[in-house]
C-alpha cells in the first residue's frame, strides 16, 4: 500500500513537471521567434537616435500562438493535481481549455489595432475576450473551491488556492496591457509597452505557477505517506 501512494505521487510529480516543462519549452521557442521577428522589423541608422522600420512587419502572431497551446496546459495543469475524479478532471481541463482557446481567439483582431481612429473596435474585441475570461477567473476562485476543501492535508490546500490566486492576479496584468494604446500611449510607446507587458505577464504566469503546480505535487507526495526524493544535479 505504501509502494503504490509513493507510485501516486510520483505520477503526480512527472504529470506536473512534464506539462511545465513542455510549456516552456513552447514559450521560448515563440519568443525566440518574437525576438527575431522585432531584430528584423526594426534597426538603428546612422543620425537617427531611435531605431527606423526597416519595412519588414513586426509578427505579434507568434505570441497568440504560444498562448493558445500553453495558456489551456497551463489550466489543465492546475486542474490535474487537485482531488477530483478523473471525470471530473477532464471536464474542467476542457472547459477552462476551450475558454481560454475563445478568449485568445477573441482578442487578437483587437490586438492589430493601433490606430487612433480605430482603437474604439479595440475596445469591442476587449469586451468579448473578457467574458470567456470571467469565466475562467469565476472557475478558479469559486469553482474549484469545493476541490481545494476536499484537501485533507492543509498544506495542499494553501498551495492550491496559492495557485489559483497567483494566476488570476497574474492574468488581470493583460487586459490592462491591452488596453495601453487606448489609455494614451502611441506609436512606438504603445509597441514596446505592449511587448513589455506581455513579457512580464508570461513569466509571472508561466514560471511562477509552475514553480507553484510542482511544489504542490511534493506536498501531495508526503500527504500520502511516499518519499520525495530532490531532483540532483
Amino acid at each position: 500500500m505504501r509502494h503504490a501512494r509513493r507510485s501516486h505521487g510520483n505520477s503526480l510529480e512527472i504529470q506536473a513537471m512534464t506539462i511545465t516543462g513542455l510549456v516552456t519549452f513552447i514559450a521560448a521557442y515563440h519568443y525566440l521567434r518574437i525576438f527575431n521577428s522585432w531584430v528584423d522589423a526594426y534597426e538603428f541608422k546612422a543620425g537617427h537616435v531611435d531605431p527606423v522600420v526597416t519595412g519588414q512587419p513586426f509578427n505579434d502572431a507568434y505570441r497568440y500562438v504560444d498562448w493558445l497551446l500553453t495558456v489551456p496546459m497551463l489550466l489543465a495543469e492546475i486542474v490535474f493535481v487537485m482531488k477530483l475524479s478523473d471525470e471530473e478532471k477532464s471536464s474542467k481541463a476542457w472547459s477552462l481549455g476551450a475558454a481560454a482557446a475563445l478568449m485568445i481567439v477573441l482578442g487578437y483582431p483587437g490586438e492589430l489595432i493601433l490606430n487612433e481612429s480605430e482603437l474604439g473596435t479595440r475596445w469591442v474585441y476587449w469586451t468579448a475576450a473578457m467574458v470567456p475570461f470571467v469565466y475562467i477567473v469565476y472557475t478558479l476562485l469559486v469553482g474549484l473551491q469545493g476541490a481545494i476543501k476536499a484537501e485533507a492535508d492543509a498544506e495542499v490546500a494553501k498551495l492550491l488556492n496559492m495557485a489559483c490566486l497567483s494566476t488570476v492576479i497574474s492574468w488581470c496584468t493583460y487586459p490592462v496591457v491591452y488596453v495601453l494604446p487606448i489609455m494614451g500611449l502611441s506609436g512606438s510607446q504603445a509597441v514596446v509597452g505592449i511587448q513589455l507587458g506581455y513579457c512580464v505577464s508570461d513569466v509571472i504566469a508561466k514560471c511562477g505557477v509552475g514553480f507553484l503546480t510542482y511544489n504542490i505535487t511534493i506536498a501531495k507526495t508526503r500527504a500520502a505517506g511516499g518519499a520525495y526524493a530532490p531532483l540532483r544535479g
